[in-house]
C-alpha cells in the first residue's frame, strides 16, 4: 500500500461511493493504516448522515399536484411540439415550477426555524451549529472567499453591517481557511472557518443581534459539537467545533481579546 496521502477529494468521493471498485479498495486499505484519518472521515460520514436524517421528511414529500399535472399534459404530444416547447418549458420551470419550489422552500425553512428556535440555545446559535455541520465537511469548497483574498474582511463587514475581523488563532494551532456570507433569519451573518494541521475545523459565526438578545457568555454541548456564544458591543459571536471544551475556551478567549475596538464617536 502506498504511503502517499489520499486527498480530501478522494476521501469525499469514497464516502459517497463515487470511486471505482479498485480505487475504493485502495482508499479503504489506506484508511486502515491511518486511524487518525479514518476517524476524521468517520466524522464526515456522521455529519452527512445527520443532515440526511434532518431533511429526510422533505425528501419523502410527494411531488406537488401541479407539477404532476404539467407532466401529464405533455404526454402524447408529437415530437415537433415537444421540440418547439423546449424554450417554453424552461420559462415554465422558472415561473410555475420556480414559484412552487419557492413556496415549498419557505415552508421547509419555517419548519426548520421552529425546530432550531426550540432548542436550549438561541435560534441564531443553532443556525451557527447547522452552518458549521454543513460546510466543515466540504473538502472542495468549504468557504466562499479564501483567506488569501484581501477583500474578505471588508466584504463581510459591508454585508452584515458589523466590523468583521479576521482573528489570528495561530497561537492556538488554527489557520484561517476563509469565510462566507450566510442568511440569518431576517438578516445576514458571516462564517469564518479555521483549520489545524490535522484537518480539524472550527467556525466563528458573526451577526448583528436583534434588540433584547441575551448577551451572556455561554457554553452548550450538542452531541459532538461544543459552542461558546456571546454578544460584545453590537456583534454576536458563536464559536463552534467538535473539540474539547478547554480547547474551545482558549479559542473563544483569543477571539474575545481581538474583538474590534468600537469606532470613535464623531468630534472626539
Amino acid at each position: 500500500m502506498t504511503s502517499e496521502r489520499i486527498s480530501d477529494e478522494q476521501l469525499s468521493a469514497w464516502i459517497d461511493g463515487e470511486l471505482p471498485a479498485e480505487a475504493a479498495a485502495l482508499v479503504a486499505a489506506w484508511l486502515d493504516e491511518h486511524p487518525d484519518e479514518a476517524a476524521r472521515v468517520a466524522a464526515w460520514a456522521d455529519d452527512r448522515d445527520a443532515l440526511r436524517a434532518l431533511f429526510a421528511p422533505v425528501a419523502a414529500e410527494p411531488v406537488p399536484a401541479a407539477l404532476r399535472a404539467a407532466v401529464r399534459r405533455r404526454q402524447g404530444l408529437p415530437r415537433w411540439a415537444l421540440a418547439a416547447s423546449a424554450a417554453g418549458l424552461l420559462v415554465l420551470g422558472g415561473a410555475v415550477g420556480g414559484g412552487l419550489v419557492w413556496q415549498q422552500q419557505q415552508r421547509q425553512m419555517a419548519q426548520l426555524e421552529m425546530k432550531l428556535a426550540a432548542g436550549t440555545a438561541q435560534g441564531w446559535v443553532q443556525r451557527a451549529a447547522l452552518a458549521h455541520s454543513v460546510y466543515t465537511i466540504e473538502p472542495r469548497h468549504p468557504v466562499e472567499v479564501k483567506a488569501q483574498e484581501e477583500h474578505l474582511a471588508r466584504w463581510l463587514t459591508r454585508r452584515i453591517d458589523v466590523p468583521v475581523k479576521l482573528f489570528d488563532l495561530r497561537s492556538q494551532g488554527f489557520e484561517l481557511v476563509g469565510g462566507r456570507l450566510l442568511p440569518d433569519g431576517p438578516g445576514k451573518s458571516a462564517q469564518l472557518m479555521y483549520q489545524d494541521t490535522q484537518g480539524l475545523r472550527v467556525t466563528v459565526y458573526l451577526r448583528k443581534p436583534e434588540q433584547n438578545t441575551d448577551v451572556a457568555f455561554r457554553f452548550e454541548q450538542q452531541g459532538a459539537l461544543g459552542m461558546f456564544y456571546w454578544i460584545e458591543e453590537g456583534c454576536g459571536y458563536a464559536l463552534v467545533g467538535a473539540l474539547p471544551r478547554e480547547t474551545l475556551l482558549a479559542l473563544a478567549e483569543a477571539i474575545y481579546q481581538q474583538h474590534p475596538a468600537p469606532a470613535a464617536a464623531k468630534g472626539s
